[in-house]
């Protein structure tokens, strides 16, 4: 996607240790123009998989999430990280690690929302070591639902996850492939030889 690919150029900061800021377009201020567009690439990759639903984790998933369950014409359901008054039982819980925040969280969703035989997809902002992916995962998977698919709108491609998660059986689209954030510099994946993982 050239239009996600220069906003990540031309917004995206990057903070070392393998770290890329992109709170002007996805993190904290939103591009809905972007998200749009996220959503539709997202819906021709995923055309053929039967999705029923879209599920994604709180906070940051849920714009890229939400554009591609409208234009895939099925909910959205997120995974709270935060403890709810209202949603205390029959839950699907689940623990993951943010590489971002250093930091395990505690996802929640309710099981009403995923029964089985549904067809979920998951969508997520950031792809690095797999945590949150394969978390969603365990949670659609518990629930007797299949995993129609996971689309990533950044992925780390210098990190393991796509590789761990693809080695599970799962299949992998991400939009933007990051091959390195060395010194500063983003740059991209171009060819699959360049991947280190």
């Amino acid at each position: 996607m050239e239009l996600l690919r220069h906003k990540v150029v031309s917004e995206g900061i990057v903070l070392g240790q393998g770290v890329l800021k992109v709170d002007s377009f996805l993190n904290h201020q939103m591009d809905p123009f972007l998200m749009r567009e996220v959503g539709r690439e997202f819906t021709r990759l995923f055309a053929g998989e039967e999705v029923t639903k879209v599920l994604t984790i709180e906070s940051s998933g849920i714009a890229p999430g939400i554009m591609t369950a409208l234009e895939l014409e099925v909910p959205l359901i997120f995974a709270r990280k935060q403890k709810s008054l209202t949603l205390t039982e029959d839950i699907f819980v689940e623990k993951v690690y943010s590489f971002t925040k250093k930091e395990s969280n505690e996802i929640t969703v309710s099981k009403k929302f995923i029964v089985p035989g549904e067809r979920v997809l998951i969508v997520d902002d950031f792809l690095a070591n797999g945590e949150a992916a394969f978390g969603l995962a365990r949670i659609v998977e518990q629930a007797g639902g299949t995993v129609a698919g996971i689309g990533i709108v950044i992925e780390k491609a210098f990190q393991p996850g796509s590789r761990l998660l693809k080695e599970a059986g799962y299949r992998v689209e991400s939009l933007v492939r990051i091959a390195s954030l060395e010194e500063g510099v983003i740059s991209f994946v171009k060819d699959e030889a360049e991947l280190t993982d």
